[in-house]
């Protein structure tokens, strides 16, 4: 049991659901957030831990937030995993609609929860506590693939969002880790990245050996954090043994050389 609490995002679903789940399991006392409330109280009857709701795009919902952080016990651990990918076009054909919507939850969702939730991080080093901000990101936002633009843009921001804060925290007790995910076959994923076409977001794993489950991509955020406070994981990338980049999958049964 550990008394360390932990605030995760885009806890509804996906990996923010388990890494919501595996933190409960290891004795974390656990708030997850996320904006479908009905899908948190789900959340909460599964796991036991804390829920609220909030759409981090708005500066009204996570100032909410971050006042109900500060009242129910502070936070140490700040998973940032709130995301999305929207469409797949070209830069010429793609919407500006969805680059936007792609950069207020990737990008400005990420920032206004770390702007939130730091002075209360910061009541817990006082303390003489080590805190952990881990972000996750995507292998979107260290190559480049078509189809990618508005995705790989926004994910590419975060990660230096993520280290330039690493740089103004240097000398205090708080650890910024990145933690970059391949191929994850959830549930959402690509089925909102086109727009509720299941065939096309079933099309994405077809033939795929083993592509990575929410569970794997929770197991590294978790051990991240766990190591001794004094060590940092900067960047993690983790992807399945079958996908050699972005744009380089293997498919069908993966083959022995000898």
């Amino acid at each position: 049991m550990t008394s360390q609490r932990v605030v995760v995002t885009g806890a509804s679903s996906g990996i923010g659901a388990a890494t919501v789940a595996l933190f409960r399991e290891k004795g974390y006392e656990v708030l997850g957030v996320a904006r479908r409330a009905d899908k948190l109280t789900e959340l909460a009857k599964r796991t036991g831990a804390d829920v609220f709701a909030a759409d981090l795009t708005s500066e009204d919902d996570v100032a909410a937030l971050a006042e109900y952080v500060r009242s129910n016990g502070g936070v140490q651990i700040l998973i940032n995993n709130a995301g999305g990918a929207f469409g797949l076009a070209s830069i010429e054909e793609s919407s500006v609609e969805d680059w936007q919507k792609m950069f207020d939850i990737n990008v400005l969702g990420t920032k206004r929860v770390i702007s939130a939730l730091l002075p209360t991080m910061r009541r817990s080093t006082a303390a003489g506590e080590t805190a952990s901000i881990v972000g996750v990101t995507s292998i979107a936002g260290h190559t480049a693939y078509e189809g990618g633009g508005g995705y790989n843009a926004a994910k590419f921001a975060e990660r230096a969002l993520l280290d330039v804060l690493r740089l103004e925290l240097s000398g205090e007790p708080i650890r910024v880790i990145e933690i970059a995910p391949g191929m994850v076959h959830t549930e959402e994923f690509s089925l909102v990245r086109f727009g509720g076409d299941q065939a096309r977001a079933d099309a994405v794993y077809a033939e795929v050996p083993n592509p990575l489950s929410a569970e794997d991509i929770a197991e590294a955020i978790v051990h991240a954090v766990e190591l001794p406070g004094h060590v940092n994981i900067d960047h993690l990338t983790v992807k399945p043994v079958a996908q050699a980049a972005p744009h380089k999958v293997a498919k069908g049964e993966l083959k022995m050389k000898r």
